[in-house]
């Protein structure tokens, strides 16, 4: 399995077939160690904090859920 490799997770240059590759291989759940799920996982992560329009169809992939620090 192929994970990519991002100096400071920088997504600026990522396409939509790019986070749907990175998607799929989070649904596989088929890495050689976990690691390279948790990399991937991060790099998701980071592409819907900065490029939100682009993870918005996989964000079930990272279970982020609003808190209420009331």
């Amino acid at each position: 399995m192929t994970t990519l490799s991002l100096t400071g997770q920088d997504v600026s240059g990522f396409t939509q077939e790019d986070v749907a590759a990175l998607a799929k291989r989070l649904e596989q759940d088929d890495y050689t160690n976990p690691f390279e799920a948790l990399k991937d996982w991060h790099t998701l992560r980071a592409v819907a904090f900065q490029r939100q329009e682009l993870a918005e169809p996989y964000l079930y992939l990272l279970d982020i859920e609003a808190y209420d620090e009331a």
